[in-house]
């Protein structure tokens, strides 16, 4: 048994905090928080902190990015074992950044049918590597020619990269209910669809849509009939509708939201992970004309999506789409989120609590007894200036101290 001693408790669901603070942890599981428990066990004194529940980010993508990676040819490139090492780097630099549970919303590059990350969750609950709790999404399912289609996303010629419907790529009902069960048995725990164009995509528009209303449809009937939630990446209004109406419980990105449509995910209380760091934080000054055009006419009106859908009363849940943002800088986007008008406390709640519900688990997300004892600590204090979260100190999961740096 331990209890961490410092200077502020933060509960994010009510925005109180504690002054000062101490969490008793026994095992993986917290015993006491806030100002209860008298010191039980070793004191781990973390000084003038903030302790807060760990950080949970709803879009990471964590066998991609980092050093060495080269857009367009690390798909074809990098063999299984070369992507999963470069999983490990990614999973490591998270979790030391205060990140303890993330979804990883599957892969756009050919690994042999593996779902690498499925295997990189169970290394990590395993302890044989540092990183987030994961909720692995397997392979993102995309039609022929669609986003993340990595044959069009980087304009490879014909013939090169062929890939199967075990990879993601599925046309028709029929293909796509068998894609979804695939990603199932091979333990995929929520399906990733790409229901509309994206910014990079090289062809298209951004917000057209991809998949038709019944493929829409037969996606999210095998999903929750066992019992996943479905993630769309999706940006135009009409394919967000049609996502929300076929039941898919999360967009990601929705850069061209339009009103209605966001009232329609309040209705139906569809999350939004808005991703919105990214907008200003890409770098696009290597991407052909064509993309870069295409982002000068979609981001600025994505730079208003986050206001709205709040005003609104979406939910909404904090997602990076790292390597967007680099691995281990996901405080860039609780920051952006702020800056588009959310208060720090909103922000937090989209990061911890808001994200226990989007995955459907109960155990973690707050500092309250019988909970993971997934805890970081930042210096001053969060709900007066979010970007001290870029500066975490002090790292726990499940009881294990990750990180511990004294300022």
């Amino acid at each position: 048994m331990v209890t961490l001693k410092a200077a502020r408790v933060l509960h994010v669901e009510t925005g109180q905090i504690e002054e000062p603070g101490l969490v008793t942890v026994d095992g993986d599981r917290i015993t006491s928080g806030g100002r209860a428990g008298g010191g039980e066990g070793d004191v781990l004194d973390l000084g003038d902190v903030t302790v807060l529940p760990g950080l949970m980010d709803m879009e990471v993508n964590l066998l991609m990015g980092g050093r060495g990676e080269v857009p367009g040819l690390s798909p074809v490139q990098d063999d299984p074992p070369l992507r999963m090492l470069r999983g490990v780097a990614n999973a490591r630099r998270t979790l030391r950044s205060g990140f303890t549970t993330v979804r990883n919303l599957g892969l756009f590059v050919k690994t042999g049918g593996y779902l690498l990350d499925v295997a990189l969750a169970k290394a990590i609950d395993a302890g044989w590597i540092d990183g987030p709790r994961i909720v692995p999404a397997g392979h993102a399912i995309t039609p022929t020619g669609g986003h993340l289609d990595p044959t069009m996303f980087a304009a490879y010629a014909p013939g090169i990269m062929p890939l199967s419907l075990e990879e993601g790529i599925a046309n028709g009902v029929d293909e796509v209910r068998k894609a979804v069960r695939h990603q199932i048995k091979y333990g995929a725990q929520l399906i990733k669809v790409c229901a509309s164009g994206g910014v990079m995509s090289h062809t298209g528009t951004a917000g057209a849509q991809h998949y038709s209303d019944e493929e829409l449809r037969a996606i999210v009937d095998e999903a929750h009939r066992r019992g996943l939630k479905v993630a769309a990446h999706t940006h135009g209004a009409a394919a967000v509708r049609s996502a929300v109406e076929a039941g898919i419980d999360c967009i990601e990105h929705g850069f061209l939201l339009d009103d209605e449509t966001i009232e329609l995910m309040a209705e139906r209380g569809t999350f939004l992970v808005a991703t919105t760091a990214l907008i200003d934080g890409m770098d696009i000054s290597k991407a052909p004309p064509e993309l870069k055009a295409k982002a000068g006419e979609i981001f600025p009106h994505a730079r208003t999506v986050v206001a709205r859908a709040l005003k609104a009363g979406v939910k909404i849940a904090v997602g990076t789409d790292a390597p967007a943002i680099p691995h281990g800088r996901g405080a860039q986007e609780l920051i952006a989120l702020v800056e588009r008008g959310m208060t720090p406390l909103e922000v937090l709640r989209a990061a911890t609590v808001n994200a226990a519900e989007l995955i459907d688990t109960e155990d973690r997300g707050r500092i309250a007894e019988g909970l993971l004892a997934d805890l970081i600590a930042v210096p001053g204090n969060p709900l007066e200036d979010i970007s001290v979260t870029a500066d975490v100190r002090f790292v726990m999961k499940g009881g294990k101290v990750f990180r511990h740096e004294r300022g």
